[in-house]
């Protein structure tokens, strides 16, 4: 849908990333009210986790996206070199990055309008293909594409499945209304599958992957992987209960009970794992 180009500022050093709309597209309204949904959401969430949109604009008659460049890799080009040489993520790695991603999803879940009002931002497509880890340690949430939002002016059509279907919750795969709670059953797939190095939910089929996440038939980590503690059983399960009722209530009390299970690990160290397999 559109071009990736890295930029320089000016004469400086300093870079960005610029996201150029294919000028087809932006011929299409409803696309283009999308796009600058998604771009005026995120340019509203300013925090350390998530990347941060810089500018917004058009030149004759092509809109483009000025945004902060991350020098690192997504989170599933590090789970996918990891798994080709048959190593796991370390525990206190997998715990930090959800540590800092449910730290961003909080502060979204949280966001505003100049007015002071709830914008009720709903991510809805946390997945590694939309974490990035820099080679600084930095752990980034990007792509609100697909956010569900209080002002939005394109809204999704009932019946409509938005997101990646195996990072789906149960509610969101039945295409039934989804609050923050869907987004703490996403990202605690994502943990789940950086600690066991393998899929949770993943058919062969797109229909065969939506039952599975309808059913949300979880293995408990430690079966899978003696080290991991009993205490992230626990926590992960909890995120990953089929009901959101049963599920932690917001992003910030995932992200304490992370917190807590950390702080039992080892230190983590994620530039040091960046470098183990950045260039395998």
């Amino acid at each position: 849908m559109g071009e990736v180009f890295l930029a320089r500022v000016g004469d400086s050093a300093d870079t960005l990333v610029l996201k150029r709309i294919l000028p087809h597209l932006t011929e299409n309204p409803r696309f283009l009210r999308l796009f600058l949904d998604e771009t005026r959401i995120a340019s509203r969430l300013v925090h350390p986790n998530i990347a941060q949109i810089h500018e917004l604009g058009e030149v004759d008659g092509t809109w483009f996206v000025a945004m902060e460049h991350v020098d690192g890799k997504d989170l599933r080009e590090m789970l996918k070199r990891t798994r080709e040489v048959g190593h796991h993520v370390p525990i206190e790695v997998a715990v930090a990055v959800g540590v800092e991603i449910a730290r961003g999803l909080s502060h979204a879940h949280a966001a505003t309008d100049a007015q002071g009002r709830s914008l009720r931002v709903v991510h809805r497509d946390v997945s590694p293909h939309n974490v990035l880890i820099g080679r600084n340690g930095d752990v980034k949430l990007i792509d609100f594409g697909v956010a569900k939002a209080a002002n939005k002016s394109v809204q999704t059509g009932t019946g409509i499945l938005k997101g990646k279907f195996p990072y789906m919750s149960p509610e969101q795969a039945n295409a039934q209304p989804v609050d923050p709670r869907t987004d703490v059953f996403a990202l605690g797939i994502v943990l789940w599958e950086m600690l066991c190095a393998k899929y949770l939910f993943r058919g062969k089929t797109d229909a065969a992957t939506l039952k599975l996440v309808r059913e949300a038939q979880v293995p408990v980590p430690s079966t899978l992987r003696d080290d991991v503690p009993e205490a992230l059983d626990r926590v992960l399960l909890k995120a990953l209960a089929k009901s959101p009722d049963e599920r932690y209530a917001t992003a910030e009390l995932f992200r304490e009970a992370l917190a807590g299970v950390l702080s039992n690990l080892a230190p983590p160290n994620l530039p040091k794992w960046m470098r183990e397999y950045d260039d395998v």
